[in-house]
Formats: C-alpha cells, structure tokens, sequence
C-alpha cells in the first residue's frame, strides 16, 4: 500500500514543499523537491516607436518598476499610467529609430494598438519618450511542468489519481508552501493546479512524481535563484546582507523578506524601545525597507514594503509598541537618494519626507544618530 501522511500528523517541519488545498486548508501532500520553482514568466514585450531617450541611452535591466505615462494632452490620461515590473531594454532593432522593452504586466496591461505619445520614468527619473508603441506578440511555447519530485501523498490525492478523470485531476486552486532548512515557512506560491501524469518515484517506494499543468504557475525568475538558496539555509544572521546587492537583487530580496515576514514576528517590544537603523546604504526604496525591517526585527527583518505596510507594521503585531525612537545613522544617504522621486502618474514626490511623516504618525521618532 502507498503510504501517506496522516491527516493530522504536523509533517511541517521534515519536508520543505507542501501542497495544500487553499478551500479547506487541508493538504494534497509533502515533498522535498520541485521541478520547475524556478524559471522564466511570461514578460510582455513592447516596441516603442520614435525613441527618444532624456539621458543617455536604455540598456540592459532599467527598474523593479517601470511607468508608461500617456501624454495628458492627447486627452488619453484615463488610460494609464501602465506598469512594467521588472523591466528591461533589449536596445534598437537595427535600422530603426525605436526601442525594445520587456516586463512583467500589470493585470491589466497597456492597451493594444495605443498611438499618441508616452513618456516613461522608472520612479526616480525620466527615461524617454516614443510617439507610439506596440506589442510583439512571443512565440508560442509550452510552458514546462510543475514536478513535484518523492511526494507523499494524502489519501485524498490517491483517491483523486485512482478516479482518473478530468474533473478529479483538476485540483483548482492550491498553495505551494515553501519551508526553510528549519522548518519555518518561508512563503506560499499560489497555482491552479491540474494534474497531467503520476508515477512511481524513484525516491521510494512508497511516493510518487506528481506532474501539474505549468501554464497555471508563475515561476520565480530565475535571477532571483541564488537568492532564494541561501534564504532556504535559513534567515540571515548579520545585518545588511543585501547591502552590496544591486538594484534588481535588492527588489528580489525584499519580495523574500515581504512574504516571509508579513505575518509578523508575534512579539512586540515594549513602548519606549529605541531601534537603530544604518542608512549607510539606503540609496534606494527596496534598501530604505530592507534597512527600516533589520533595524526593527533584526537580519532578514520586514517592518513594511511600501509606505502603507510601513503604516500597518506601526499599528502592532511585527515588534514595535508606540511610543518608540528610531536612531538614524548617516541619514543623510537617505535624504540625497530619495527626496527626488516620481509618482506613477509622474508627478515629483519626496518618498525621504513621506517615510518620516508616516513613522512619525505611527508613534516612531526619527533622531538622527
């Protein structure tokens, strides 16, 4: 007989993969290995027609978080501002007066066949304009499968597989969680998962390969692989290890740090705590939350990945009790980095101010040190 896991046996902490029905909350099965966690989602592409670059030419990774901005004077502000996550510029098709840029799109995306000028920033500064873009549609490729490798399976996934049929392999919407070296949940990636193939697995005689319908799941990108290995050895244990990363690594880190840390530590200190913070290289926003959450909860610490988390974290529950001091070294770093931001809507904004305005509203002064 296969053998799985009991129902109410806590397998949590020995096996780092756990598929689990987000209906019920009941589980589907433990495993150590996946096939397919990581690689590269589908990115949107676009050929922005007359290029006209504000400084210097676009090469190469260009933002976590790039703004297509349509010329309020074409009469066409209802339609955007547009998103592109984790944009990059594949340079000038040759003989053109054009560029080429890839991201990830917002739900809902640009519109087809747009014809009036755009104007794009990526949050800190302009980056050019086109009179009209377009999107290049990809090739078509079959996305790789989701194999859960030596999976355990619950009895209820074994009557599923015993059915056979399209409906009982059609397990809806699942959660992947995902546990470090310790046992502790580091984040939960959600898929509708469908089943496509089964078989004995060659870690055991009692556990199967389980193969899922990878054109439901989003892989993690690839070049946010290393980081997530040496966050699955376990949380950091200095402070300012994403300190020497680069721009995009500091976005992917702190999206490691949101999802592991958004439940909150479950303690707080007491009020009257005075925390510390190195603002020596707080020269952008994922390094201005990165630095906030280490200075509040330690290495690899959340306290906000935006300004209303920030807000949310200083209403209790993720370590801090109002009233409380936070002691700012260097920050004037801070200061010279981000006082000169743009909205998506490409308006100036002083994120420095916002931050001490919103900690000050949540019972947190801001000293220098």
């Amino acid at each position: 007989m296969m053998w799985t896991v009991g129902e109410h046996d806590d397998d949590r902490a020995t096996r780092r993969f756990r598929l689990t029905d987000t209906e019920d909350g009941l589980p589907w099965g433990i495993c150590d290995s996946v096939d397919g966690l990581f690689g590269e989602p589908a990115r949107g592409t676009y050929e922005l027609f007359g290029w006209v670059p504000a400084a210097g030419e676009v090469r190469g990774w260009i933002g976590s978080r790039v703004w297509l901005l349509p010329d309020d004077a074409a009469g066409c502000e209802e339609q955007g501002p547009w998103l592109l996550e984790d944009a990059e510029s594949l340079g000038r098709p040759p003989g053109t007066d054009g560029l080429v840029l890839t991201g990830l799109d917002d739900y809902e995306g640009p519109p087809e066949g747009h014809r009036t000028r755009v104007r794009l920033h990526d949050g800190r500064r302009w980056l050019g304009s086109c009179r009209e873009f377009t999107r290049v549609l990809p090739p078509e490729r079959a996305a790789p499968p989701l194999v859960l490798r030596g999976l355990a399976p619950r009895e209820r996934l074994r009557a599923a597989l015993a059915r056979g049929t399209r409906r009982s392999l059609d397990l809806e919407q699942a959660a992947l969680e995902i546990r470090d070296d310790r046992g502790r949940l580091l984040t939960e990636r959600l898929l509708w998962t469908r089943v496509t193939d089964w078989r004995p697995s060659c870690r055991g005689a009692d556990l199967i390969d389980l193969q899922l319908d990878g054109a439901r799941y989003d892989p993690v990108p690839e070049h946010a692989r290393p980081l997530w290995e040496r966050r699955l050895a376990g949380p950091p244990d200095t402070l300012g290890t994403w300190a020497r990363l680069d721009a995009r690594g500091r976005a992917a880190w702190l999206e490691l740090v949101r999802e592991s840390g958004c439940r909150g530590p479950g303690r707080d200190r007491p009020a009257g705590h005075a925390y510390r913070l190195d603002g020596t290289h707080v020269t952008d926003e994922a390094g201005l939350y990165l630095a906030l959450g280490e200075a509040v909860n330690g290495p690899g610490g959340y306290f906000g990945g935006c300004l209303a988390a920030v807000a949310d974290c200083l209403r209790g529950g993720f370590g801090h009790t109002a009233p409380a001091t936070l002691l700012w070294r260097d920050i004037g770093t801070a200061r010279e980095h981000l006082s000169r931001t743009l909205t998506a809507d490409g308006r100036p904004y002083d994120l420095f101010s916002a931050v001490l305005d919103v900690l000050a509203g949540g019972g947190m002064r801001v000293v220098p040190a």
